[in-house]
């Protein structure tokens, strides 16, 4: 028997293997202002967190000298400039095809902007297994937890677990009251996802192993 009747799934990190791209529109701002760069992934790890703002703040942004709101701008620009930038990580479609396949309902949860989050999935032809697809309406990281407080009151699943790649994720699933796994190759590493009471997975494939 299925252990869960729904799966909430975080995009980028999660399904999407943008980490490269992110540190990469990163440094681009950084560069522009005269400040440190990331040079690696785990110094991007040693920084990346939320609220977004203080992220910003951990890389030396000033925000006496510009707003965290221009900053934001300024980044999903950089982030929209090359659709190819990203892709799927290994299994990914496998694994949403085979939990389809077995009744699991799965939706996307994303703090991403909705138009640009359905953009990005769409050419992966990923869409059709997904019941939902639920983004925020601004570029300022916040109200993913109330849409799906919003998606478990309207939805009422069985036994819901949400897929993330960071600890907000661990956040968001207890604020919705549901269970938690994360994937320690995102946007956060696995010292920092051990500190929060998740299952964590070396990787998507793993998944499997914990969900059926």
């Amino acid at each position: 028997m299925k252990k869960y009747t729904h799966i909430i799934w975080d995009w980028n990190g999660t399904l999407l293997d943008d980490v490269g791209w992110c540190i990469a529109c990163m440094n681009v701002m950084l560069k522009r202002r005269g400040l440190p760069i990331l040079e690696s992934v785990d110094a991007y790890h040693n920084v990346f967190g939320f609220p977004v703002k203080d992220y910003y703040s951990r890389v030396g942004f000033d925000f006496d000298k510009e707003s965290f709101e221009t900053l934001a701008v300024e980044y999903i620009e950089l982030y929209d400039s090359d659709g190819s930038s990203a892709s799927l990580f290994p299994d990914a479609k496998e694994i949403l095809a085979e939990f389809h396949c077995g009744g699991i309902r799965q939706t996307v949860l994303s703090a991403s902007e909705l138009g640009n989050l359905l953009t990005q999935i769409k050419p992966f032809g990923i869409d059709i297994f997904f019941d939902e697809i639920l983004g925020i309406s601004d570029i300022y990281a916040t109200g993913k937890i109330e849409i799906g407080k919003a998606y478990i009151e309207r939805v009422k699943p069985e036994k819901a677990v949400l897929i993330g790649d960071t600890s907000h994720d661990k956040e968001a699933a207890d604020a919705l009251g549901i269970d938690c796994i994360l994937v320690a190759n995102g946007h956060q590493g696995k010292n920092t996802l051990m500190a929060v009471n998740a299952v964590i997975a070396d990787c998507l494939l793993d998944i499997k192993d914990i969900l059926l």
